[in-house]
């Protein structure tokens, strides 16, 4: 008699801070060249969760209410050089808030984490929420 195969989904774990950091690595670079030169000291990272001080400021209800971030100036205001003291633009993915979206939607990882660090890079071309949001209703 023959063992039934396992299903393949008792082996899956959900894909950890690296996956996710190589999701986003496939993402960018996938975009056209002209943006990624802009993009140039950008600092992307991934995170869990935001912390407790960017919950409060983004007045999120829970941890989960923040999938991404964009901290910085965008290019617009910053010049063509930092100031002195001044922090790199970063953008933050966070992979749990990501993940629990994930379950709750139809689409796949990949396409959530090219849709948010799309949307935050965006901010750092200067672009509000209301401009972003236009453009995809003008898009789809």
């Amino acid at each position: 008699m023959t063992q039934p195969s396992p299903n393949p989904l008792a082996a899956l774990a959900a894909p950890a801070l690296a996956e996710i950091e190589a999701l986003a690595d496939e993402a960018f670079a996938a975009l056209p060249a002209e943006f990624r030169v802009l993009c140039e000291g950008l600092v992307i990272r991934v995170e869990d969760f935001p912390d407790e001080e960017t919950l409060d400021e983004m007045e999120c209800e829970t941890e989960f209410d923040l999938l991404g971030l964009f901290r910085g100036r965008g290019l617009p205001r910053r010049g063509a050089t930092m100031e002195t003291g001044e922090f790199p633009n970063m953008i933050w993915l966070y992979r749990r808030p990501i993940l629990d979206y994930w379950a709750e939607h139809e689409d796949t990882l990949g396409a959530i984490v090219t849709h948010v660090l799309v949307h935050e890079i965006g901010h750092h071309f200067g672009l509000s929420d209301e401009d972003m949001e236009e453009i995809e209703n003008r898009a789809g």
